[in-house]
């Protein structure tokens, strides 16, 4: 019982670094994003687009990645996606400009897009299912902690060294997530497969009847979560300088909302194998909801940070819900790139949503009219997973 114990916990561990990393990366590209706005003199449009290359990198890597890995395996696609992630950020902080940074960071997406969903599946298939739920939210918890040093170094290195020094850190400890990840084992319900199952043959079964409504679920799911994640936490410490705040106090208020991620992924970890994954997850996204809007409304610096904590709090617990809740839909054959083709769907939310912002504040609407959009985004998500989601938490005998 303790080797077993152990060994789940480095499977968590082992597989969490490199997720921290990949989160790292994003949580400093949001900051990034700002401090380019001054130094490359970029307009809204242009600042949008940054966000939005990343995501199209992570559509293609979640679709790519997650059909590969139903056809190779789990554990050489986290390796490659992860190698390919490291060599994309550490190339991006010695971009000379716009153009190159844009690919750049299109190589760096498709790493992280087809890192993630084949994780969660990972974690999925080498957990009991008692304990497979909370284990694939602690998983996702590394991501809080990756934004939370994306904070403090946004916050304490780069008014010093500057944003390239920032990401080339981010890139290089990628690595150590390289070294860590070499001693998990494969997925065992991977290397218990005979058939290799091929492209269009998963992408058929996941519209057959027996997956159409789970398929239809996640779909409009990921769309509108990542459509909503990206276009308001990407912007959030422009939106600060928006609202009146120094870069530097922006940067301060966003580590102070950050530091919220973590209890919302260890309260969405408490709940989901006592209240199931289906009551959770929109539990959670109602929550991200009505604070969406509370800070787009907010014209204090108090009523921005509540909300702020709250958006955080709310936001990052559905996500973890969301990763445990993609897997189960699907049997082991098509499970990776179920998930996959789910998370890439959502990923074209991801670039619609950042240009969407920079295109509506360029236009000289307000951000509570933007606020507001992501809100009802968020809301038709709640809708999807209420009338077409099913429970898929192991019942225990009382």
């Amino acid at each position: 019982m303790e080797m077993s114990v152990r060994k789940h916990a480095r499977l968590i561990t082992s597989v969490g670094v490199a997720w921290l990393f990949d989160a790292m990366d994003v949580g400093l590209l949001s900051f990034v994003i700002a401090a380019l706005k001054g130094e490359w003199r970029l307009n809204s449009v242009q600042m949008g687009w940054i966000g939005s290359m990343s995501s199209i990198g992570m559509a293609l890597g979640a679709i790519v990645f997650g059909i590969l890995a139903d056809r190779i395996g789990r554990k050489p696609v986290l390796l490659i996606t992860l190698l390919l992630f490291s060599i994309g950020s550490i190339a991006s902080a010695f971009a000379g400009g716009l153009a190159a940074f844009l690919l750049l960071r299109l190589v760096v997406g498709a790493g992280l897009g087809g890192e993630l969903p084949v994780a969660s599946t990972l974690v999925s298939e080498s957990v009991v299912p008692e304990h497979r739920g909370r284990s694939v939210v602690l998983l996702e918890s590394f991501w809080a902690a990756g934004w939370l040093l994306a904070a403090l170094v946004a916050y304490f290195v780069m008014p010093l060294w500057g944003w390239r020094i920032a990401l080339a850190l981010t890139g290089l400890s990628g690595f150590y997530g390289l070294y860590l990840r070499e001693g998990i084992n494969e997925s065992p319900q991977f290397t218990g497969r005979q058939v290799r199952p091929r492209f269009w043959d998963n992408l058929r079964s996941l519209w057959q009847p027996a997956h159409l409504r789970a398929t239809v679920m996640l779909w409009t799911v990921w769309f509108m979560v990542v459509f909503s994640y990206y276009g308001m936490f990407l912007w959030l410490p422009s939106v600060m300088v928006l609202k009146g705040y120094s870069l530097i106090n922006s940067f301060a208020y966003v580590l102070i909302m950050t530091i919220a991620q973590l209890p919302g992924y260890l309260m969405a970890a408490w709940l989901i194998e006592r209240w199931g994954r289906k009551r959770v997850l929109a539990t959670f996204l109602f929550g991200t909801a009505v604070a969406a809007l509370g800070f787009g409304l907010a014209n204090s610096v108090a009523t921005l940070l509540i909300c702020g904590i709250a958006l955080s709090f709310f936001n990052l617990g559905a996500w973890g819900a969301l990763y445990a809740y993609s897997p189960e839909q699907y049997p082991a054959n098509v499970r990776s790139s179920g998930s996959g083709l789910a998370a890439g769907v959502g990923r074209i939310g991801g670039i619609a949503g950042p240009l969407l912002v920079g295109s509506l504040i360029a236009g000289g609407v307000g951000l509570a009219t933007i606020f507001f959009i992501f809100t009802a985004a968020i809301l038709i998500a709640v809708a999807a997973v209420i009338f077409l989601g099913k429970e898929t938490a192991v019942t225990r005998a009382k």
